[in-house]
């Protein structure tokens, strides 16, 4: 299958999934505050047990101070675990930008529109022993057209894997982790994302021609 129909067969699960959910999402991809700049709006989708954050105050505060540095937007944050699916999709299908730990939840990233971005976050010992699966989330913004900010690896760790010449038996050690935080770095990471996509919402409001929601092909 070529790319532009890839893309397209995304397009049409989004607007199949919103249509059910009765999620009419005309005009949104021209969203001004009463000041003219572009709504930027930010999910974090949050996870317990595996995975989680050591300290998810921490890290929302460090998200939610960039997010009012910037004129337009709008910070959420969702459990991902107390989402019925309609509420997913709606969750989803406003957000511009998601940040969240690696996990099944991700997979909600197909209700999103196309050139959203994502940031993912992973514990200590995927790097290095998780394999090429870790990349998945990755593989599928490339697949339907959004854009993957990047990520994090957990540098530090409470334990050591005790077989450190056993790839599989260190992953199956850390793949439960939880995930900490690196303040300066984590900022920064928000600021250059936000950045970019205020001027990407900004580009596209120039232009003459009307705009096509990627959620309205079906």
């Amino acid at each position: 299958m070529g790319k532009e129909k890839r893309l397209q067969g995304f397009d049409l699960l989004r607007c199949k999934a919103r249509g059910f959910c009765s999620i009419n999402q005309v005009g949104r991809e021209r969203e001004v505050n009463e000041k003219g700049e572009p709504i930027i709006r930010v999910t974090f989708l949050m996870r317990r047990g595996s995975r989680s954050f050591k300290n998810a105050t921490a890290v929302i505060d460090i998200f939610a101070r960039e997010c009012a540095r910037v004129e337009g937007c709008l910070l959420k944050v969702a459990q991902s675990e107390d989402l019925s699916f309609w509420a997913q999709v709606r969750v989803m299908s406003y957000t511009d930008i998601v940040a969240s730990p690696h996990g099944a939840q991700l997979t909600n990233m197909l209700f999103m529109d196309r050139s959203s971005s994502i940031m993912e976050f992973f514990p200590k010992g995927w790097l290095e022993h998780a394999g090429i699966g870790q990349y998945a989330h990755h593989w599928m913004t490339d697949l339907s057209g959004m854009k993957h900010q990047g990520a994090w690896w957990e540098p530090i760790g409470e334990k050591q894997c005790p077989f450190p010449q056993q790839g599989p038996s260190c992953f199956d050690f850390y793949k439960n982790g939880r995930v900490g935080h690196n303040e300066t770095f984590f900022a920064e990471w928000t600021r250059t994302v936000l950045k970019q996509v205020r001027l990407s919402k900004l580009d596209e409001a120039t232009k003459i021609a009307p705009l096509k929601s990627s959620a309205c092909l079906c």
